[in-house]
């Protein structure tokens, strides 16, 4: 059985420009680390909004251990922290651990889908 994570596609600084700021479609990023335990709450969720939100959204996961300039760029503050980005521009986020229906309405919401 595959691992639920290994589908969401790992942002890098490598892949950042290519996948975020040049992408057609908004993209919502989850920023965690390996060590934030809400954040390891949020990868399921994270999983489960990749498949809810197909065809809205692109959705991925940046390690800021791993990528910290990208976090420092992006002020990201707290961990998790789902940003979601249009035409290359931050237009909202999120902080915190919420259930997926939260994580869902804040899309929806942002974007106006009903």
């Amino acid at each position: 059985m595959t691992k639920e994570l290994e589908r969401i596609l790992h942002l890098n600084i490598r892949n950042w420009d290519d996948v975020v700021l040049n992408s057609d479609s908004p993209v919502l990023v989850d920023f965690w680390a390996e060590w934030c335990g809400p954040c390891r709450m949020v990868g399921p969720i994270i999983e489960q909004l990749a498949q809810s939100l197909k065809g809205k959204v692109k959705v991925f996961k940046l390690n800021v251990d791993q990528n910290q300039e990208i976090a420092t760029k992006h002020n990201i503050q707290s961990i998790p922290s789902l940003v979601l980005f249009k035409n290359g521009k931050e237009i909202a986020r999120t902080v915190g651990l919420s259930p997926k229906e939260k994580y869902e309405k804040f899309v929806n919401n942002v974007l106006n889908y009903d």
